[in-house]
């Protein structure tokens, strides 16, 4: 004979234990989804010296003491940031201008870089130029960016605010500002002084 009392308790006692394991193996719809994407990898350099070479001839190095390279997805890109210095050289291999930032990300499907925080380039005359975001075009051996720039430049002595930033080939000998600022000067040398004196 069945004991209906102790029939119960095991059925109840079963129903419990069986919905206490529903609930913990119970997953988070988000989580099952993170699991199932693909996450990049992630490549790290440190100390980091690279050259950039255009038609067999050295165009620029680059160093950096930390470099992250994502690979794993369509668009691959690497980041410095921890500050990165470029070194530009002419087809003589003479050092034209550097370039210092506070942080870089390269875009190797686009071959374009993008430059912020005290970006700073120096041409080898002494010019500069300091903006807070550049865009370095590698194909086209071109910067740009629409964020405020100051110029400074010897000869002639002049300083140009551009509010709306500017676009010039990779050595800035061929520059064009957009809405420079008030502020602005340009000294030309005075043609009518006599030299001699």
């Amino acid at each position: 004979m069945i004991n209906l009392h102790t029939h119960n308790k095991n059925i109840i006692a079963a129903f419990f234990i069986g919905c206490f394991f529903m609930h913990a193996c119970e997953n988070d719809v988000n989580e099952v989804k993170e699991l199932g994407k693909k996450k990049p990898g992630i490549e790290e350099g440190k100390n980091i010296v690279s050259f950039l070479s255009m038609g067999g001839k050295m165009k620029a190095k680059l160093t950096a003491p930390l470099l992250l390279r994502y690979q794993g997805d369509s668009a691959l890109k690497s980041e410095f940031p921890k500050t990165l210095f470029v070194e530009f050289y002419n087809d003589s291999m003479r050092l034209e201008s550097t370039l210092r930032a506070n942080y870089g990300r390269y875009m190797e499907n686009e071959n374009k870089i993008f430059l912020k925080d005290s970006v700073i380039i120096i041409r080898i005359n002494g010019d500069t130029l300091e903006t807070s975001e550049l865009f370095w075009d590698q194909t086209l051996g071109r910067f740009h960016t629409d964020k405020p720039v100051t110029t400074s430049q010897r000869n002639p002595r002049q300083k140009l605010y551009a509010k709306k930033g500017f676009s010039s080939n990779q050595t800035l000998t061929d520059i064009t500002y957009y809405e420079l600022d008030l502020g602005s000067f340009l000294i030309l040398p005075d043609s009518t002084t006599d030299k001699k004196q």
